[in-house]
């Protein structure tokens, strides 16, 4: 094929111009069609090198597997199967290729090193005579390869052609790559909206069945902010990333993580906790990275740390922001390079963990004002998750309402079946300084309190701003409906309007308002 350098030079145009027309095409072709135009180009490149054999084949992201994704290959010679791992039958190949980053340009079975037996053998039981073995990289690590095979007789191709070679196997794992992230794009925005209706019927945190009467209220409405939060919660479950989880005492933050744990793929060991507001500043480090024997004065005995305990799982570190500064660039080490020492230790110990931190302060102004490193705030902020206030969801309060009496009637042996609309008008109306923790106090101190099987609510009014409690239901349903129009600034129609919070038309809401003397005033 390659007789001299002025037939070398000649077919170098044609190979520019063949990789100049797949880069073309790659780009304009649809996601349904990237493994069809794969295919056609590696027959174009079998043909250009007159071989019998022409193969893209990808590395597994642990490196330990690579197997054939594409291929073109003479009449009369049947494809590699999908389920080999080549890394087991060209161990000599697999070590120059994905690991060193090296090309292979062998003329024949003689050329292969002497330590290199069982590459021979693959060799023989494929009737490989010649091979010329392309690396591919993204973001600077080998990804795929590029093979071509001689396989009727020996073959021998010039080292100037590998560089081209390249460029056209990394358009193609380009191509390949923006397919796949399409492909899972496309899979997270289906996924977002099964669990968007999903959401609809079920308790976000406890995710328990909730039997519905007709006393109990509509318990298939969910706030907007719980739906965003699920989806969020799903999408980033199963990646392993760290999360940090924002909100105001009481919200349900540890839940959350519990949640993110419990659908993740380390489900299955147990997530350890650390409360950083618990812990005296001067036990800090020996909690979470343990310690030697004799570490500091009182240390009598050797003690592993949260870190080793959660290797493999998830650690949930809650109030974060409690964390003393020097003890902060220690977590970000483990963060970076998954490595740690015990005090009093010169070993290093290495971890896997996946960790999830919490805070109800606002992170980015304890950066600003020198209260938390930003380089461990940009490390921990991958993906920040915010859990709205009770007050910002008071859709979702019969729901939580209706969740914590069937807990408590069950521990208490109650049988609390009604609340009377007066009692839950009161409970959306309140302010909730102490979020959801404060409304199951409320919900277990009234059981307690009750006999029979309607609730008496007694204890919801402990705020010293809340005003007097209306006495008729027209003044519930005015003090609701004026509470609502407080929080949307006099909004009545529309997105986050009054009317959609309080599920009405509009028309309905304007009517109630008119009939009781409201009038909106925006601000």
């Amino acid at each position: 094929m390659f007789k001299n350098s002025h037939h070398i030079l000649e077919q170098r145009v044609e190979f520019e111009t063949l990789i100049t027309d797949v880069s073309a095409r790659l780009i304009k072709a649809p996601t349904s069609e990237v493994d069809i135009e794969i295919e056609k180009t590696l027959a174009l490149v079998r043909d250009f090198f007159q071989v019998d054999r022409c193969a893209l084949c990808c590395v597994r992201s642990n490196r330990k597997y690579v197997w054939v994704t594409h291929g073109s290959y003479a009449e009369g010679f049947e494809p590699v199967s999908g389920d080999i791992n080549l890394a087991d039958l060209f161990p000599w190949s697999y070590e120059r290729l994905v690991i060193q980053g090296r090309h292979i340009n062998v003329s024949s079975i003689e050329e292969l090193p002497s330590d290199a037996e069982t590459e021979r053998n693959s060799w023989s039981a494929m009737s490989i005579r010649s091979a010329l073995t392309v690396p591919l990289f993204i973001a600077g690590q080998v990804s795929c390869i590029i093979v071509i095979n001689a396989l009727k007789s020996e073959r021998s191709w010039p080292d100037e052609f590998v560089p081209r070679l390249r460029l056209l196997g990394e358009i193609l794992t380009s191509a390949l790559e923006r397919r796949n992230k399409e492909i899972e794009l496309m899979g997270h925005l289906q996924e977002i909206e099964r669990l968007r209706k999903k959401a609809v019927t079920e308790n976000v945190f406890l995710r328990n069945e909730v039997k519905t009467s007709h006393d109990k209220g509509n318990l298939s409405e969910i706030s907007e902010g719980m739906i965003s939060l699920m989806a969020k919660v799903r999408q980033v479950a199963d990646t392993g990333s760290t999360i940090l989880i924002q909100g105001e005492t009481g919200t349900g933050k540890e839940l959350v993580a519990q949640t993110i744990h419990r659908l993740s793929s380390r489900r299955e060991r147990v997530m350890v906790k650390v409360n950083c507001a618990a812990l005296p500043a001067a036990l800090v480090e020996s909690e979470l990275f343990g310690r030697e024997k004799g570490a500091y004065t009182g240390a009598l005995s050797r003690q592993a740390g949260r870190f080793e305990l959660a290797d493999g799982s998830t650690l949930f570190l809650d109030e974060v922001a409690e964390m003393p500064l020097e003890t902060q660039a220690k977590l970000l080490r483990v963060l970076q390079e998954g490595e740690f020492e015990r005090l009093g230790s010169p070993r290093t110990t290495k971890v896997d963990i996946r960790l999830i931190a919490a805070s109800n302060r606002d992170l980015a102004k304890e950066v600003r004002q020198g209260r938390f490193r930003h380089d461990l705030y940009y490390r921990l902020n991958i993906f920040p998750i915010r859990v709205p206030p009770l007050r910002e969801r008071i859709e979702d309060i019969p729901q939580l309402v209706w969740e914590f009496v069937n807990e408590f009637n069950e521990l208490m042996g109650k049988k609390i079946r009604h609340i009377s609309s007066h009692d839950m008008a009161l409970l959306k109306t309140y302010s909730w300084p102490g979020n959801v923790r404060e409304l199951r106090n409320v919900i277990e101190h009234s059981l307690i309190i009750s006999n029979g099987e309607t609730l008496e609510l007694q204890r919801v009014l402990s705020d010293d701003r809340q005003p007097d409690i209306p006495v008729t239901l027209e003044e519930v349903e005015r003090t609701h409906i004026q509470a609502i129009l407080k929080k949307t600034r006099g909004k009545v129609k529309g997105t986050g309007g009054a009317a959609k919070l309080l599920g009405l038309k509009p028309s309905t809401l304007y009517s109630r308002m008119q009939k009781l003397g409201i009038t909106p005033r925006r601000s």
